[in-house]
């Protein structure tokens, strides 16, 4: 027998899937809203002078990295190597530009790969809720860090990437396993990694490909990683992203742009490439992560020889 309207209108509402996607909604709009009176309130201050203008660069770079993001290749540690190839954005504002920029992709994500692949909901929900209580920590520190000490923080944080991204490619980290769900010591083990995950994507480290990692070695199959993954993203960068906005560490031009080519670039992906071959792909990325972390620990090394001459 037929449901009626009302009966499938509350099955909707009770579904825990159903309430997870209101609260992201929730804490999507709340960015959007707190976001725009931010900036409204920034431009009498004419911080705007302090903030060169967004390219076709931007766009290219905000679609391209989107793109394989979506496929799992993570976007924080390569947007990084090209905004420093290009001097494009402020070392101390890489940080919380990365986090503006992306959130509205991360969010498009989340709805499409938490609605398609199988997970447990206990573990989905307490694996983005660690990763949230992580980027809130982090972000308040790393928001106020002088430049020289996130360019030492970030480069530190991108060779790290490189060494995940390294293993992954010559496989000398567990494929995972078949489970959807983490209990007891396992799930306890999940929560402090995703935690520890979350604070270091406020330095621009990226959390996809650690956290595939986390969740293999957890012997969870890593289908499982792209919901978990991309629904700590999506909520903890909106989080993350608001206090770097009110320390005014960040580029709005560059933010605009990135999340505006970032968008179709995550629908292409999800809904008409789905997957493709990304060996090479992976081993160029390893190579322009590497290749940021130098010129980033280089301008903190020379920044800090100009500081001790000043001073002598």
């Amino acid at each position: 027998m037929a449901r009626s309207p009302l009966g499938a209108l509350e099955s909707a509402v009770m579904n825990p899937k159903t309430l997870l996607f209101l609260a992201l909604a929730l804490v999507t709009v709340w960015f959007l809203t707190a976001r725009w009176w931010q900036v409204r309130a920034a431009r009498p201050a004419g911080r705007s002078t302090d903030d060169p203008p967004a390219t076709g660069f931007h766009a290219v770079v905000g679609f391209v990295m989107c793109f394989f993001d979506t496929l799992g290749i993570g976007n924080f540690a390569t947007t990084t190597s090209m905004f420093k190839l290009r001097h494009s954005v402020r070392d101390e504002w890489i940080p919380g530009t990365l986090n503006v920029a992306y959130t509205l992709p991360t969010v498009a994500q989340a709805f499409i790969y938490i609605s398609i692949v199988r997970v447990d909901f206990l573990t989905l929900v307490t694996m983005i809720g660690a990763s949230v209580a992580g980027a809130w920590l982090g972000a308040g520190v790393v928001a106020r860090w002088p430049r020289m000490k996130i360019q030492v923080g970030m480069g530190f944080a991108l060779l790290a990437a490189a060494a995940v991204m390294l293993l992954t490619q010559l496989q000398l980290v567990p494929v995972g396993g078949l489970a959807l769900a983490l209990r007891g010591p396992t799930l306890i083990a999940g929560l402090v990694g995703n935690f520890a995950l979350g604070a270091l994507m406020t330095l621009g480290i990226g959390l996809y490909a650690p956290c595939l990692i986390l969740v293999s070695l957890l012997r969870m199959d890593p289908r499982a990683a792209f919901p978990i993954m991309m629904g700590s993203c999506a909520f903890l960068m909106p989080i993350a992203g608001m206090r770097f906005i009110r320390a005014g560490s960040y580029s709005l031009r560059a933010s605009v742009v990135l999340a505006l080519a970032g968008i179709p670039a995550v629908l292409i992906a999800a809904y008409i490439v789905k997957q493709m071959p990304l060996g090479y792909v992976r081993w160029l990325v390893v190579v322009v992560v590497v290749y940021a972390a130098g010129t980033l620990l280089k301008s903190a090394f020379v920044e800090r020889g100009e500081t001790v001459s000043n001073v002598q």
